[in-house]
This record gives C-alpha cells, sequence and structure tokens, in this order.
C-alpha cells in the first residue's frame, strides 16, 4: 500500500509577518518585564510606596512579595509582567536604578569623608583645598576640629587618645560632602 502525503503538506502556510518581531523577541522582552516587577517587588516598602505606578500593578506587588511557594510567585511575576505591557516602565527603572545606585551614592560619601578627614589631620594644604571646594563651610568650626583631631592624634599612649574628635570632624565632614556627578 502506498503512503499518503500528510494532508499539510501540500497546503502553502502563511509565513510571519516580515516587519513584526519575532518570537522570541517577543518572549525577550516579556521576561525583562518580569526581572523589572522582581527588581520593584524588591524595593524597600518607602521607596514602592513613593514610586508612581497604577494601583492595580502594587497590589501585585504586594501580593507577589506575600507569596511563599515558588510556582505561586513565579505565576505572580508573570501576571506582574503582563500588567507591565500597558504601563510605562521608564519612570519605574529609574526608581529601580536610583535605589541600586543609592547605596552605591552612600557608600562613596563615607569614603570621601574619611579621605578628607584623614587629610585634614595629617595636611596643613587640606584644610585649603576643602575651602576652595566647599566655601559654604564654617571655617572657624571646621578650625577647631581639625585642631583637636590633631591634638588627639599626637598623644603619646592610646588611652590618652579621644577618638571624640576624630568622630566629630567626620559628623562636620559627611553632611558638606556632595555625591558625585551622574555620568
Amino acid at each position: 500500500m502506498a503512503k499518503r502525503a500528510a494532508p499539510h503538506r501540500g497546503i502553502d502556510t502563511p509565513q510571519a509577518d516580515p516587519e513584526g518581531p519575532s518570537k522570541t523577541k517577543l518572549k525577550a522582552e516579556s521576561q525583562a518585564l518580569q526581572d523589572l516587577g522582581r527588581d520593584l517587588g524588591e524595593l524597600s516598602a518607602a521607596r514602592l510606596a513613593a514610586t508612581e505606578m497604577p494601583e492595580i500593578l502594587r497590589d501585585a506587588i504586594a501580593l507577589w512579595r506575600r507569596t511563599t511557594a515558588h510556582e505561586g510567585k513565579r505565576r505572580q511575576l508573570q501576571y506582574i509582567g503582563k500588567l507591565m505591557r500597558n504601563v510605562d516602565e521608564g519612570p519605574l527603572r529609574e526608581a529601580v536604578a536610583a535605589a541600586k545606585l543609592g547605596s552605591a551614592h552612600d557608600t562613596w560619601r563615607l569614603h570621601e569623608a574619611e579621605r578628607w578627614r584623614e587629610a585634614l589631620i595629617t595636611d596643613d594644604e587640606a584644610l585649603t583645598r576643602w575651602l576652595a571646594e566647599h566655601p559654604d563651610t564654617d571655617t572657624q568650626h571646621l578650625r577647631s576640629l581639625v585642631r583637636a583631631a590633631r591634638r588627639d592624634s599626637t598623644a603619646l599612649t592610646p588611652e590618652m587618645r579621644q577618638p571624640k574628635s576624630y568622630r566629630e570632624l567626620f559628623q562636620f565632614l559627611r553632611p558638606l560632602i556632595n555625591p558625585p556627578p551622574a555620568p
């Protein structure tokens, strides 16, 4: 007996629209929205509350946070991705980026204050550089803090040293240091 051709082989099937996005691209976009939704869900409650978004999306993220089962979280994340198709994702991405960069800026400011404190204690020219970069500084108070920190650093024994002046100088410098300019 002769084999018959499969019924679908002789029929011309319409090709996918070459102008439209491919299935792979659509899946990648969906995954990117789900990843953004996960990042939003991992924001602190205060940052999430301050982020502008539709209430239904906010509720979906809150439910995702409360869900403990793996499969439930996965499905809820898919739903969040679906909701985000109709939302402007630019402000949401900015909120996530600000949260991630915020801690980097805080760390940078902390190290910068430590660097300036050490420079002010060890180098007389550092005070001139500081005043040139930060002209609104209370000069008299800064000089007295630097003198006290220098006096404590020259103490002969560790028991005679007072770390209070180091802390006071650091606490004075830290709020005056601005974050680095955005690239």
